[in-house]
C-alpha cells in the first residue's frame, strides 16, 4: 500500500505528512467495529443521540482554528470560506439534534383495529428504523460540510447508523484531524475513517455496510453505484454526482439591469473557483445580454482548483469545448500563474445549435466555466428545457410582468431539477427543514432523497410495521400513551397524540 500526500493547490507542492492508505484488513476492522456498535448506538434514545451530536459540534468548534488552517493549506479555499463552512458543519450537527428531539422523523403511524371493514384491520403500528452501519464518501470541494463530519455523516449518525468514512485524497491531513476530534467524542466503533481508492471499493463491498452516501464525479459515482447494486445483498447508494444547474433569464429581467445581472452571474459562477455542485453552468438568455455577461466574466479572477486532476480536466474540457466549432468564446478572466490555477471562461451558442448538440453542450465542466444559450423568443425554450440532463437546481429570472410565462418555463424545468429558484442564484444551499438537495440522474442516483436538510435522515432508515403487538413490547414511539410526546399519525390524523 502507498501513502496519500496532501498538496497546496496554490503552489502544487506537497504539504504535511502523508497519510497511509487503509488496507483491506483495515477496512474490514472498521466495518466490523461499526457493526458491533450498531446495537448500542441505535438503542440510544433520540435525545441521547442528539446530545452526542451536540458534543461533536462543540468539539469541532473548539478546534476550529487548527482545522481551518490545515484545510486552507490543503484546499486553498481561504480562511473566510472555510470558517463559514466549518460553522455550517457544526450547525448541521445541531440541526439533526433538533430533528431527533422533535420526533416526527420516525414517521410514527398508528391504526387502531377495525373488524368491520373489508378486509378487517388489525392493530398496526409503523415507524422508521435505522438500516445499520453505512459508508460515506467525503467530497473534495467541501472539506468540512460534505466531508468527514458533513451532512451525510451527521444524518446517518442521527438515524442511529454507525459511519465508516472514506476520506478524500485532496485533503488527507484535514480528514485525519477532523476524524480524530470526532472519534474522541463518540462511543467506540460508531465512527471510523479509511483512506485510499481501494479502501473505498472494499467499503462498498463489505457485507456489514448497509447503505452508502457519495459526493463526487459522475464516473466515480456510477462505478460505485453499480458495485453496490451488484453485491450478493444489494444496498442503497445515494450519490450526488454532476449538475449543470440551468438558469433561464426572461427578456424583461435581462433588460432591467444587464450590467448588474451579469456581475451577479459572474459572482455565482466563480465563487470558490466554480467548485460547487450548484454552479450555474448553463444560462439561457437573450442575445442582447451576452456582451455584459462576457465583460463580467472577463473581469473576474480565477484561482487554484482543489487538485491537479481537476485542474487538468477543467483545462482540457473547456479547451475542447472552445475548439469544437459549436460555441463562441465571449469572455475569459485571469488567474495566477502558479499552482493549479484556472481562469473563468464563458462561451455562447444559439439555441438551435445547442438543441442539435445537447448531449455534448450540456456536459458539466467542473470549475468556473459556463455556456450561454441565446434565444430569440422564450417560447422556443419550452421544447428544449425538458430534454436537459437532470440537475440539482433550475433557476428562473423574470420581472413582474412575466409571471405567466415564468410559470410555463418553470413547468418545463421542474422535471429536470430538484430545486427551483426564482430571481436568485443556485450557489448557496441552506441547511433547513424545507431544503431539497437532489435531482434526477445524473445529478443524483435517487431523486427521492436529499443530502442537505432535515429530511436527509430519511436515506438511512427503513419502515417496520408491528402488527397486533402488546403495548409493553412496542417501541415508545408507538405506544398508545405517546410517552415521548412526538408528532404521530393516528387513524389518519396527524398530531401530537
Amino acid at each position: 500500500m502507498s501513502d496519500i500526500q496532501g498538496y497546496d493547490p496554490r503552489t502544487g507542492e506537497p504539504h504535511g505528512e502523508p497519510v497511509p492508505e487503509t488496507t483491506d484488513s483495515g477496512v474490514d476492522a472498521a466495518a466490523r467495529a461499526a457493526a458491533a456498535a450498531f446495537g448500542s448506538w441505535s438503542a440510544l434514545s433520540a435525545r441521547e443521540r442528539a446530545d452526542h451530536l451536540d458534543a461533536v459540534a462543540d468539539a469541532l468548534d473548539a478546534e476550529a482554528e487548527a482545522l481551518i488552517d490545515l484545510a486552507d493549506a490543503e484546499t486553498a479555499l481561504g480562511r473566510p470560506r472555510l470558517t463559514t463552512e466549518l460553522k455550517r458543519s457544526t450547525n448541521q450537527l445541531r440541526l439533526f439534534g433538533d430533528v431527533l428531539r422533535e420526533g416526527s422523523w420516525v414517521e410514527a403511524t398508528l391504526d387502531t383495529p377495525n373488524p368491520d371493514i373489508i378486509p378487517p384491520r388489525p392493530a398496526l403500528r409503523r415507524l422508521l428504523r435505522p438500516l445499520g452501519p453505512v459508508g460515506v464518501f467525503a467530497a473534495s470541494n467541501f472539506p468540512f460540510a460534505f466531508s468527514v463530519m458533513g451532512g451525510d455523516s451527521a444524518s446517518a449518525l442521527a438515524a442511529g447508523c454507525p459511519v465508516v468514512l472514506k476520506a478524500h485524497p485532496s485533503h488527507p491531513g484535514t480528514s485525519r484531524e477532523t476524524a480524530r476530534v470526532v472519534a474522541a467524542v463518540l462511543p467506540e466503533g460508531v465512527f471510523g475513517v479509511v483512506h485510499g481508492q481501494q479502501a473505498g471499493v472494499a467499503l462498498v463491498k463489505h457485507p456489514a455496510i448497509k447503505a452508502v452516501g457519495f459526493t463526487g464525479s459522475t464516473a466515480g459515482g456510477r462505478a460505485l453505484f453499480d458495485l453496490a447494486a451488484g453485491r450478493p445483498e444489494p444496498i442503497p447508494f445515494y450519490g450526488e454526482l454532476g449538475s449543470v444547474n440551468p438558469t433561464v433569464v426572461l427578456p424583461g429581467a435581462a433588460a432591467a439591469r444587464p450590467e448588474g445581472f451579469a456581475a451577479d452571474f459572474a459572482g455565482s459562477l466563480t465563487m470558490g473557483v466554480g467548485q460547487f455542485c450548484t454552479n450555474p453552468g448553463l444560462l439561457f438568455a437573450p442575445e442582447s445580454l451576452v456582451p455584459a455577461l462576457g465583460e463580467a466574466v472577463s473581469a473576474a479572477v480565477g484561482g487554484p482548483m482543489l487538485n491537479e486532476r481537476m485542474c487538468d480536466a477543467y483545462r482540457s474540457g473547456t479547451d475542447s469545448l472552445g475548439a469544437s466549432g459549436l460555441v463562441s468564446p465571449v469572455g475569459e478572466g485571469t488567474a495566477p500563474d502558479e499552482g493549479w490555477s484556472v481562469p473563468p471562461r464563458l462561451y455562447s451558442v444559439p439555441l438551435a445549435t445547442f438543441a442539435d448538440n445537447l448531449e455534448k453542450l450540456a456536459e458539466e465542466h467542473f470549475g468556473p466555466a459556463a455556456v450561454v444559450v441565446t434565444y430569440s423568443s422564450p417560447e422556443e425554450l419550452l421544447d428544449v428545457l425538458p430534454h436537459l440532463p437532470g440537475s440539482l437546481t433550475g433557476t428562473l429570472h423574470a420581472d413582474d410582468t412575466e409571471h405567466e410565462l415564468a410559470g410555463r418555463v418553470a413547468e418545463a424545468l421542474r422535471p429536470v431539477a430538484g430545486r427551483l429558484i426564482f430571481n436568485g442564484w443556485p450557489t448557496g444551499v441552506a441547511v433547513a427543514w424545507g431544503m431539497h438537495h437532489g435531482g434526477p440522474w445524473p445529478s443524483t442516483t435517487s431523486a427521492l432523497h436529499t443530502s442537505v436538510g432535515a429530511t436527509a435522515i430519511r436515506r438511512w432508515l427503513a419502515p417496520v410495521t408491528y402488527q397486533s403487538w402488546p403495548e409493553d413490547l412496542l417501541p415508545p414511539e408507538l405506544r398508545a400513551d405517546n410517552p415521548l410526546g412526538i408528532p404521530r399519525r393516528v387513524d389518519g390524523v396527524l398530531g401530537v397524540h
